[in-house]
């Protein structure tokens, strides 16, 4: 099996690069034009008092020229994920991230300069001038945060620390996607299949286990080669977490990342109290696994081995049944989705040579919500697609319905809509297919999905609390420490119900670029109980659900998390969603035990 190289790619399998734009050239020219405009900045520090047009005059250009930053970062990040070799879209790559911290810091003086307005004035021109009314909910969040808001000065350094500090995350994508070396994967008769990020985990689902176990094996190898390096990487985003923690005047960065988004610290513990206190149900499904595959020992690299045929699943047949799926939710939703993934061209489809790990959706105000994925014609592949498609429409209903101040949501939020078309999706199929050896396959979907949010998301994000701890205490955080902790959190989880090599499960952390931005990891995990919530009440027919869940998807940054969520049917604030959903995943266990106990 050979990878193709990026300019073998078929076109029509490829993302709509050209709609952001024509080509480089015209990238290039908006990225000189974007630097003009924050020229245009610099005439408002110390007047956005003056009256409130120059106020609004001021939020609209910052809100509208963000935008064009992120469109220039999207076009990047289009051209670099497709090819992490690509020396001419790395350059590209740091000449936006260097933009990015011009234009944080040349607007770093107005959130200062406007909280000195005071809230009593605002509200005034806001009830006199609809331009400012708009803005409501941006100015209740800014004085929310007013106590951990610098001077305009030290919001300025902050805003240039943007682009250095980025550089870890860089460097930690570079060497994970582009330089990391793997030996390849061999089969029983000795044959060599490459191990790459976007073949990984095709070759952890693949029935031979021999397969399996050199893929897992070198796959693991790779990162403990380079642990030290590894280990500095996350060690220096870690302190940063805590750097940037302590100048806002938190407690913690954990509080830090909370209070950003007006999360209680009851959903945090809450989760991994429940998650704890659930592990039980993990321990009966090791235990289920191992039998249906008629195993002594179950290892790591057999959690994804298909325990049935696995259906072929084209690219095209997925959409078809993520629409069926999604129908509920009415015509309109299914056919952007049709439209977007078989017309418009909103899906990077295939790996190739170079292409980076993982799927993401990403875009902006003026663009489709494009994904990036590696499609492998598999139900897994078909989940990641209806994954990432509930965060694009997310995306596409947030732009069509709110302005660009309010367009994007936060991560809090986003991982239940993607959770959500998964849940939907999986009902579909259940329900409309009952020949057993596709119910098994339909289930491994769902459990493999819910080994990722809620066995390993919940772990990691244990893991990063205890290491954000470390460095808040200044203790060394060192690989083999790191390892120690990773291994352990799992070995719990494992009930001994799993034989596991310490290093090869320790280094887990290394494998995970979502840990450098900080404390997301959780919201997986809540994301996907609220997600099974809403599926649930929109399935049973619940009054008001389908249009209350549209609301939500529709109301981007226009409500915090939490109150969106509430407007959806679910309180997040409470553990009832996170046990409702292992409750769910106890079912679909209890399912596949009878279905390959036949």
């Amino acid at each position: 099996m050979t990878l193709p190289p990026r300019s073998a790619v078929v076109h029509e399998h490829t993302w709509n690069r050209e709609s952001v734009f024509a080509t480089p050239d015209g990238w290039q020219k908006e990225l000189e034009a974007v630097k003009g405009v924050l020229a245009e900045v610099k005439k408002y520090p110390g007047h956005l008092g003056d009256s409130p047009d120059v106020l609004a005059d001021w939020l609209e250009l910052v809100h509208e020229t963000e935008n064009r930053v992120t469109v220039l970062y999207l076009y990047a990040t289009m051209e670099q994920s497709v090819d992490t070799t690509n020396q001419d879209a790395a350059a590209m790559m740091s000449q936006v991230r260097s933009l990015q911290g011009e234009a944080q810091a040349a607007s770093a003086f107005a959130e200062p300069e406007i909280l000195s307005l005071r809230r009593e004035k605002l509200d005034g021109w806001m009830k006199q001038h609809k331009r400012l009314a708009l803005y409501a909910h941006y100015f209740d969040d800014l004085f929310r945060l007013e106590k951990y808001t610098r001077s305009g000065e030290v919001e300025a350094v902050l805003g240039l620390l943007a682009d250095p500090f980025g550089n870890v995350t860089t460097t930690y994508g570079l060497l994970n996607n582009a330089d990391l070396p793997f030996e390849a994967a061999r089969t029983g008769s000795d044959e060599e299949l490459p191990v790459a990020q976007s073949t990984i985990t095709t070759l952890m689902s693949n029935p031979d286990r021999e397969i399996r176990r050199t893929s897992y094996e070198h796959y693991n190898q790779g990162y403990l080669t380079f642990k030290n390096t590894f280990a500095s990487l996350l060690a220096t985003s870690v302190k940063q977490d805590v750097f940037m923690a302590k100048v806002r005047g938190f407690d913690s960065a954990l509080e830090a990342s909370l209070y950003q988004n007006n999360i209680p610290r009851s959903v945090y513990d809450n989760l991994i109290e429940t998650y704890k206190n659930n592990l039980p149900t993990w321990h009966r499904y090791w235990r289920v696994r191992r039998k249906a595959l008629g195993y002594d020992t179950l290892r790591p690299y057999d959690f994804w081995a298909p325990l049935t045929n696995q259906p072929h699943v084209t690219f095209e047949q997925a959409v078809n049944w993520i629409s069926e799926g999604m129908q509920p939710l009415g015509e309109a939703y299914v056919s952007a989705v049709r439209k977007g993934c078989l017309e418009d061209r909103w899906v990077d489809i295939y790996p190739n040579q170079g292409k980076r790990a993982g799927a993401f959706s990403f875009g902006a105000h003026g663009t489709h919500p494009f994904i990036f994925m590696s499609f492998a014609n598999t139900l897994q592949s078909m989940s990641t697609l209806a994954h990432e498609l509930g965060h694009s429409m997310h995306s596409y209903l947030s732009r069509q319905h709110q302005p660009i101040v309010y367009g994007r949501y936060t991560l809090f939020a986003a991982e239940v809509a993607s959770n959500f078309n998964q849940a939907m999706t999986r009902a579909y199929l259940l329900q409309h297919n009952p020949d057993p050896q596709f119910q098994i396959a339909v289930i491994e979907e769902a459990m493999s999905n819910f080994l990722r949010y809620f066995f390993i998301m919940p772990t990691l994000a244990r893991f990063e609390l205890e290491v954000h701890t470390w460095a808040e205490k200044g203790k060394g955080l060192t690989a083999d420490a790191m390892i120690k902790l990773m291994a352990e959190l799992f070995a719990e989880g494992y009930g001994g119900e799993v034989d596991f090599d310490h290093d090869s499960v320790g280094i887990t952390w290394a494998q995970f670029g979502h840990l450098y931005s900080a404390f997301y990891v959780y919201q997986y995990a809540t994301g996907i109980s609220a997600a099974h919530a809403l599926a649930d009440g929109i399935l049973t027919g619940k009054t008001s659900a389908v249009d209350n869940y549209l609301k939500f998807l529709s109301a981007g940054g226009s409500l915090y998390p939490i109150d969106a969520l509430k407007m959806a049917g679910v309180d997040m604030s409470q553990p009832e969603a996170v046990t409702r959903t292992f409750e769910i995943l106890a079912s679909y266990v209890d399912r596949l035990e009878d279905l390959t106990a036949r």
